[in-house]
């Protein structure tokens, strides 16, 4: 007599059905969930602008400390890479200067940042001209001002 050690491997498999039903939800979780994560892009750069923002304004200030006064419009945030040569000259400018990398980083769209010293909100103004890098502006597009920043 011959014992049979066939086991049935009670492995199934998914049905047709099955995977289509998958296949449907995923469809409707990826309709509802991209439009909303294709925004965020946008929202990060502003974000980025705005703590760029920040690290120049801290910048400018310790040159303030350190020279009595703000870099000049006509010497512009390149003062805190490279001693003015040019308007009021720096007393006591860093070497090495006041930004990290040695040099002035550019907004998130690729833009340089506006400077305007003495500025009309303020001792100084700082602007980045937004997504479409031209002032004014709506959404993406709108000016990122210093004063404005909380």
């Amino acid at each position: 007599m011959k014992i049979n050690n066939y086991k049935k491997s009670g492995q199934g498999g998914f049905t047709l059905i099955e995977l289509m039903v998958v296949i449907v939800i995923l469809g409707v979780l990826a309709g509802l969930i991209i439009p909303r994560v294709m925004g965020r892009p946008d929202e990060a750069r502003q974000a980025k602008a705005k703590i760029q923002m920040a690290s120049l304004e801290t910048a400018l200030k310790l040159y303030k400390l350190d020279n009595g006064n703000y870099p000049t419009t006509e010497q512009g945030l390149r003062a805190l890479v490279e001693a003015p040569t040019v308007g009021v000259l720096p007393k006591n400018w860093r070497a090495g200067g006041y930004l990290e990398k040695g040099k002035v980083p550019k907004d998130p769209w690729g833009n340089e940042f506006v400077y305007i010293s003495p500025g009309t909100h303020g001792d100084f103004d700082l602007i980045s001209l937004g997504k479409d890098g031209e002032p004014g502006g709506e959404g993406v597009d709108a000016d990122i001002n210093n004063w404005e920043i909380d």
